[in-house]
């Protein structure tokens, strides 16, 4: 049995402290982008999970960007004194803008003192040429992870909710990455309506199989405001529990090879904002349990990825 710094699953912390000597944060910014999914280009009103600031609940407010990470960057030593910083473009889709917008937002938090590489996360059908020729300039001078939005393999789901593309262009996108050497960060989300543990796998199988760096678990949440409400109110939603959740977690972490790194277990939603599951609020009871239950289990990552 592998362990990564005393856990059973390649964690993006052990990740980042390996590669940088020490401990490194994500400070999560609002660069003022738009999707082309809520203005018409390839949808409306976005994906029907999709808040209101366009999963950007936790980047800062500042409209100033340098302003903005120093004000994330304060809130962010609260927990952690020391460390360095890869600043995360989070919120909406953070290609999808002509390309001398995109250098001057990204050099601008490149010059940061600190910063010592960038996460960009948005959608496979936002990465035309000269934006990856933009990105391979970038990871050449930088470290650099790119996040791409997939959700689920199955196309019925895409469709429900309203993902805008179809897998062939996520299978494109992460080769044109892969081409420039550009480390990928896959989003799977667990729990979508429709979706059992069977599809749930299949893609999570998928994705072991993409040559994606990464992986973010995310469990579905309904938010205030958001197109899933009317599934909602439809009573066409049924949320995991936490123990269905955290068995789930650890399924899909033994099908993963042992090089892909984790970057997240779970998903975060605003307390003024989450209308369920109430229980993923106890963020580190989450992630307590998920560990308790590797042990219990006597499982690890990659324990059966073929």
């Amino acid at each position: 049995m592998k362990l990564w710094g005393g856990k059973r699953y390649y964690s993006l912390n052990y990740f980042l402290r390996q590669k940088f000597g020490e401990k490194v944060f994500k400070i999560s910014l609002d660069a003022g982008f738009t999707c082309p999914n809520r203005d018409g280009t390839a949808g409306h009103g976005g994906c029907i999970f999709c808040s209101a600031r366009g999963s950007g609940d936790f980047a800062g407010t500042k409209e100033n960007l340098v302003e903005q990470f120093f004000e994330v960057k304060e809130m962010m030593h609260k927990k952690w004194k020391e460390g360095k910083y890869i600043a995360y473009f989070q919120a909406y889709t953070n290609t999808y803008a002509p390309v001398e917008v995109l250098r001057e937002k990204y050099e601008t938090v490149l010059n940061i003192d600190g910063v010592v590489g960038l996460a960009i996360a948005t959608r496979p059908d936002c990465l035309p040429e000269d934006v990856l020729d933009l990105l391979d300039e970038i990871n050449k001078k930088t470290y650099l992870w790119v996040e791409l939005g997939l959700q689920t393999i199955h196309e019925d789901t895409a469709k429900l909710i309203n993902r805008g593309y179809p897998l062939e262009t996520y299978i494109k996108a992460i080769e044109e990455l892969k081409k420039r050497n550009i480390d990928v960060v896959t989003h799977v989300i667990l729990g979508l309506p429709g979706e059992d543990k069977k599809r749930i796998l299949e893609t999570v199988d998928f994705v072991a199989h993409t040559n994606t760096q990464g992986i973010k678990l995310h469990l579905l949440h309904l938010m205030k405001g958001t197109r899933l409400v009317e599934l909602y109110k439809r009573g066409e939603l049924k949320f995991l529990s936490m123990d269905e959740y955290v068995d789930l977690i650890v399924d899909c972490i033994e099908r993963l090879p042992e090089d892909i790194v984790v970057h997240r277990l779970t998903g975060d939603s605003p307390r003024s904002l989450i209308i369920e599951p109430l229980w993923s609020l106890k963020k580190w009871e989450v992630l307590n349990a998920i560990d308790k239950r590797f042990e219990e289990r006597d499982t690890w990552q990659g324990k059966y990825f073929k």
